[in-house]
């Protein structure tokens, strides 16, 4: 069967300001020593299971000059614009839409654009397998992270371990984002996985299960397709988008479904979530730090400082993060990475629009 797929790239990547900004969001930009920016390199992941005239890319209609520009190869009009955020759900709809417009049916690999990923042989062998469970009557697969450490950021997948189709488990339940307590139980158990937001499923079965769960938004995605390649299309597509329930897939969908598999994924999977993320996939120094730009650092550790062509020096610190930027400066104790996005209110709060 057809292997197709859709990259969500419309996120803002507030956790990485001041480097990431409204018009250069996370997964535009390089955080790995090649110089390949995160999009890039997701693309380039993916090119042995799928040619570049199917994959395509969902994103705010105002990154799709920033889309051209870094993927030259891909075909402008896999270029899906979305009039508004929405969350992942229509995100996902307007995908399938799109992909089964092309195709009669397919498989769908849904991916977001600002992952890493440490081995991808490994990566590519496991969506061949969760491909060959997706052609499989209706299920539907997601790719989880068997986690090393219990960590409260992510989602949690419980599968039963009992019940399998290959490597693939059948999954119980999804479960929010725990506590420290309940993370450690989880780990205990050998039962969960991250929820990584990896996905792969047949385009028939996700607009079944859209038809099934969110027919409003079924019924809207079936106007839009009917309107693509015409003179209505962005019309229609604005139209019907800014309508459509802002809800992710795992609450729309996979919560509510049947045949559901989940994978294990041991590929050295990062979400890159915050600027700690550094720390994981670039090298330290003898002192724990990691520094990029032109820095100087006296008797400093375990930091991690980011900067461009102005002199950064550091006397005394210890367990900071510090981003320098042309026109915005960010310091920050590493316990409080998360709350980044914090400046970020503050900013629009204070109609600062330009550092935003």
């Amino acid at each position: 069967m057809k292997k197709t797929a859709l990259i969500m790239a419309g996120g803002r990547g507030e956790r990485f300001w001041p480097k990431s900004r409204k018009n250069l969001p996370k997964q535009f930009l390089s955080l790995t020593e090649d110089g390949k920016t995160m999009i890039q390199l997701t693309i380039e992941r993916i090119s042995p299971l799928v040619d570049i005239n199917d994959i395509f890319i969902a994103t705010n209609k105002e990154y799709r000059d920033l889309v051209l520009e870094q993927l030259p190869n891909l075909p402008e009009e896999n270029i899906l614009c979305e009039p508004v955020g929405r969350n992942t759900a229509p995100c996902i709809g307007l995908g399938a839409i799109h992909i089964s417009q092309k195709y009669e049916d397919a498989l769908m690999i849904v991916l977001p654009s600002d992952h890493l990923i440490k081995y991808n042989s490994m990566f590519t062998n496991t969506l061949t397998e969760a491909c060959e469970i997706a052609a499989q009557n209706n299920n539907l697969v997601t790719i989880g992270i068997t986690p090393d450490y219990p960590e409260t950021g992510y989602g949690y997948i419980k599968f039963n371990p009992d019940h399998c189709l290959g490597r693939a488990f059948e999954v119980d339940r999804f479960v929010e984002k725990p506590n420290i307590e309940v993370a450690k139980e989880y780990l205990a158990t050998e039962e969960y996985l991250w929820n990584s937001g990896m996905f792969v499923w047949k385009v028939s079965s996700i607009l079944n299960k859209i038809e099934q769960f969110m027919p409003e938004t079924y019924q809207g995605l079936l106007k839009i397709k009917e309107a693509i390649h015409t003179e209505q299309q962005d019309f229609v597509l604005e139209k019907e988008f800014y309508n459509f329930e802002s809800i992710s897939i795992d609450y729309g969908i996979m919560e509510k479904s049947k045949n559901i598999y989940t994978i294990p994924g041991t590929f050295g999977w990062d979400d890159v979530g915050s600027w700690l993320a550094v720390e994981r996939i670039r090298k330290s120094n003898e002192f724990g730090n990691v520094v990029s730009g032109n820095i100087i650092t006296i008797n400093t550790k375990n930091c991690i400082i980011e900067g461009s062509r102005k002199l950064i020096a550091t006397v005394g610190l210890e367990d900071l993060i510090i981003v320098d930027t042309n026109d915005a400066t960010l310091i920050c104790d590493k316990n409080n990475a998360n709350d980044i996005k914090k400046v970020l209110e503050t900013l629009k709060n204070c109609n600062r629009d330009e550092y935003i």
